[in-house]
């Protein structure tokens, strides 16, 4: 049984040791060990509170970024707006004096065709009494040439004349 029980000796020197060996290291190493493991968990902490800081940072920029955007899109909506109206308007003036200078080409080409109508009209009428002229001086001469004839004739004028 003495494999398993200790002696009261061993005992002894064992808690001695162990007494020693727990000053030595309260007395060195404990003071150093707790300072760095202080020291470790403030850099932890700040390690943390910079991280929650940069993470807050990036959603205010993150939100930032989506504000900008939003932003750009509703300026380049109304520039896009503007855009279509002055497109719409320049579209709608053309068409405007395109309506005029056709009304008006409309007009000069009716005012030509009535010109010339006109003179189309009188160079018949023109070409008619020519004729007509002609005529009857063909007919005059061949029915004057009688002195009888042409007596008569004048006879007929003069009572018109008078009667006129």
């Amino acid at each position: 049984m003495d494999i398993v029980t200790p002696g009261l000796g061993l005992i002894f020197w064992q808690t001695a040791l162990f007494l020693i060996i727990l000053f030595l290291l309260g007395k060195f190493a404990w003071k150093p060990i707790l300072s760095a493991l202080d020291d470790r968990d403030r850099a932890i902490e700040g390690a943390l509170e910079s991280a929650k800081r940069a993470r807050l940072e990036m959603e205010n920029l993150k939100a930032e970024n989506e504000k900008l955007l939003q932003d750009a899109r509703v300026e380049r909506d109304q520039i896009l707006k503007l855009a279509n109206d002055a497109a719409n308007g320049i579209i709608e003036e053309a068409k405007g004096k395109a309506v005029v200078e056709s009304n008006r080409m409309i007009e000069s080409a009716k005012a030509a065709i009535i010109t010339e109508k006109q003179a189309a009209l009188t160079e018949v009428r023109n070409m008619a009494a020519g004729l007509s002229i002609e005529i009857a001086e063909k007919l005059l001469r061949k029915e004057l040439e009688n002195p009888t004839a042409q007596k008569e004739l004048v006879d007929v004028y003069m009572k018109e004349v008078n009667l006129s």
